[in-house]
């Protein structure tokens, strides 16, 4: 029999969630049970699901509620934050703001000024944030100060200028609300409520801003511990919203000399502790602009969802928080600064589309502007199984939530592209240790009409997946892509009794074990090289992560879209954005100084070789084909004239696409 027994705390606590389809009777069945096995019930509406809470000092049949009708799945926690809790939801919530997605896979930042001071000031802060890559849009219309003499806000007034800023440049928007009185009057001004830290216990405030159904953006409070800021969660969860963002900006402690303490460690416990996702204002946890930059980049090192982050286009005449605010260049260079280390942790910096040339003024754009420009959800076409290293660039590039398709082969992934099923498939095609993926680069000659539109750099982190019972002396058998063998080359060699076995990819191996320990015979004499994330996936464990022979492992991966009559459909977050970069695949005719002579055209013309490799032509002894990546000039006219000079030169030109560089 499997009991919840209540630890730690008085009750016990746990969470049933109902079946979409239950039936009034199937609900009173499940309390009925609960209450005569002495629990107290409440019934919570959380997002679209129903859930029975149930508390008490006694133990339960998990099993046997869980086979109740009407029953989904049951969690419990000792945990006194019951909905905000990681022990009743193991799986991250990726919250959304109007749109744009916060946690998982990939890094949002928050940027505006601290308070709306006059429409021409939000709205040239709203270009200059958004322009360096920015996706909400934040500033203070209502403003609690310490001092009742400062500037306390523009009120209502300030909204609606922040609100015409946020349509202007396709920014959903974020601000404070510090009344209970004004949480209605904002409703449909604002996408996400924003609770201050001197409003973090503000329960009648945190129970009406719940209610709406909105996203809240949680400040930590200045003195608050984290199970207190938790709590605060769950009064905003319990009353009706389930798009919460918890914000660490810095704690009160004995230092002065910064403004606050940054609680960096507070990032990885709540990582531990609840499921919510998790951002940092590095602004207000330093209080000086100089200092806010390598905050902000030690936050995202430790494993933070996003950053809030104050711009002011001149921050000596900012009406509040002047000292702390960021000059427009000095965010520019902070998001290329994340841009660099977001692969490190293994994710993406999510980007808001770039204008259309239209839009490159501060007077603003009607509402149709920000709906051509929302985000799609794209079908995205990827091989291999769900874990995959490139579900995981998919992650990156399109967001958790977009439909993907998964195939068994990288030809399948062009076949997919070209027949419809598919708008655009992710590829890797370079790894950092083992060199060019040689055959997707030939699929791409072989498929003139598919083409390169984007690039994503991921960090590859191998570990050494097995069941359960495993260990490494039951290990006999090892399976994984050919790649994966190559870079944990070092590791392997450590263990030469073990027999590697080829796998179409990683994740496929994974997949493959875990049938065998879902069938009720787990074989510990099977392991598979992969990611964590394809364990968790498949429910099987790591028996030892980070076996690749160098860290600096890095793949690029390049996204893929049909060419049609020579222009291509781009993924929506690089919509606009100007190809920094070029890919091309040609070759040469037998003759001396051909080579020199085809890379001298592209030096005439002004275009910088970012990268030449050679490789035997098969089937034509002691012929090669050159890849080149070429960096892209001002001039699209310099690459046209390049292009065709080469084609006279060489022997055959395969042009891959023209894309924004990671």
């Amino acid at each position: 029999m499997t009991l919840a027994s209540a630890q730690g705390y008085d009750n016990l606590i746990m969470i049933i969630v109902l079946s979409r389809d239950a039936s009034s009777h199937n609900k009173e069945i499940v309390k009925s049970y609960l209450k005569d096995n002495g629990f107290s019930v409440r019934e919570q509406i959380f997002g679209d699901d129903l859930l029975l809470c149930a508390s008490g000092k006694t133990t339960a049949d998990v099993r046997e509620l869980t086979l109740l009708p009407g029953v989904e799945r049951v969690a419990s926690t000792s945990k006194p934050y019951q909905l905000a809790s990681r022990e009743t939801q193991a799986a991250d919530t990726i919250a959304s703001v109007g749109g744009v997605q916060i946690g998982g896979a990939r890094i949002s930042v928050i940027a505006g000024p601290c308070a709306v001071e006059s429409k021409t000031q939000i709205m040239e802060s709203a270009a200059c944030v958004r322009e360096s890559g920015a996706v909400i849009l934040r500033g203070g219309a209502y403003k609690p100060r310490t001092s009742p003499y400062a500037f306390q806000g523009l009120g209502m007034e300030g909204l609606e200028y922040m609100k015409a800023a946020g349509e202007a440049y396709g920014m959903p928007i974020v601000t404070e609300v510090v009344s209970p009185e004004f949480v209605e009057a904002m409703k449909d001004l604002v996408d996400a409520y924003q609770i201050g830290a001197r409003n973090m216990q503000n329960f009648e405030l945190l129970k009406k801003v719940g209610a709406t159904g909105k996203p809240v953006l949680l400040k930590r409070g200045p003195s608050a511990t984290i199970e207190e800021w938790l709590l605060a969660a769950e009064y905003l969860l319990a009353a009706g919203t389930k798009d919460v963002i918890l914000c660490e900006r810095g704690i009160r402690t004995f230092e002065t000399y910064t403004r606050n303490t940054l609680d960096i460690s507070a990032i990885p416990v709540m990582k531990g502790l609840s499921h919510l996702p998790i951002i940092v204002d590095p602004s207000h946890a330093v209080g000086i602009r100089n200092l806010v930059p390598k905050t902000a980049l030690a936050a995202i090192a430790a494993g933070c969802d996003g950053l809030t982050v104050e711009v002011h286009p001149n921050p000596e005449k900012a009406f509040s928080d002047g000292p702390q605010s960021l000059y427009p260049e000095q965010f520019e260079r902070l998001m290329r600064d994340i841009e660099v280390l977001a692969p490190v942790v293994c994710k993406e910096l999510l980007r808001t589309p770039k204008k259309p040339a239209a839009a490159q003024n501060n007077k603003g754009l009607d509402g149709k502007w920000a709906q051509a420009f929302s985000l799609v959800m794209e079908k995205v076409v990827f091989c291999g199984e769900n874990g995959a290293y490139s579900e995981q660039a998919l992650n990156r590039a399109f967001g958790e939530n977009c439909s993907r398709l998964p195939v068994k082969s990288f030809p399948a992934i062009f076949d997919a592209i070209l027949g419809g099923e598919a708008t655009f498939g992710v590829i890797p095609v370079e790894n950092s240790l083992t060199g060019s993926i040689h055959e997707n680069y030939d699929l791409f000659i072989r498929y003139p009409d598919v083409v390169i539109v984007g690039e994503i750099k991921m960090r590859i982190v191998h570990c050494l997946i097995t069941t359960e019972d495993a260990t490494f002396e039951t290990i006999k058998t090892v399976r994984s892509h050919p790649q994966g063998f190559a870079q944990c080359k070092e590791f392997l060699d450590e263990h030469p009794g073990w027999r590697p076995e080829t796998w179409n990819n990683t994740a496929a191996a994974v997949h493959s074990i875990a049938e065998t320990a879902r069938s009720g015979k787990p074989d510990v004499t099977l392991a598979a090289i992969a990611s964590e994330t394809a364990a968790k996936v498949h429910g099987l464990k790591a028996l030892k992560t980070g076996i690749e022979t160098n860290p600096l492992n890095y793949t690029r991966f390049v996204i893929a879209a049909r060419n049609e009559g020579g222009k291509a459909l781009v993924p929506d977050g690089l919509a606009g954005q100007k190809p920094t970069k070029a890919s091309l695949v040609f070759s040469v005719k037998d003759k001396p100084g051909i080579l020199y002579t085809c890379l001298q055209i592209l030096n005439n013309h002004g275009l910088n070789l970012a990268k030449l490799e050679s490789r035997p032509i098969v089937g034509q002894p002691w012929n090669y084909m050159f890849y080149v990546d070429i960096t892209m000039p001002d001039e699209k006219q310099n690459m046209d004239a390049a292009l065709s000079d080469l084609s006279k030169q060489a022997e055959s030109l395969h042009f891959l696409g023209a894309y924004r560089a990671a």
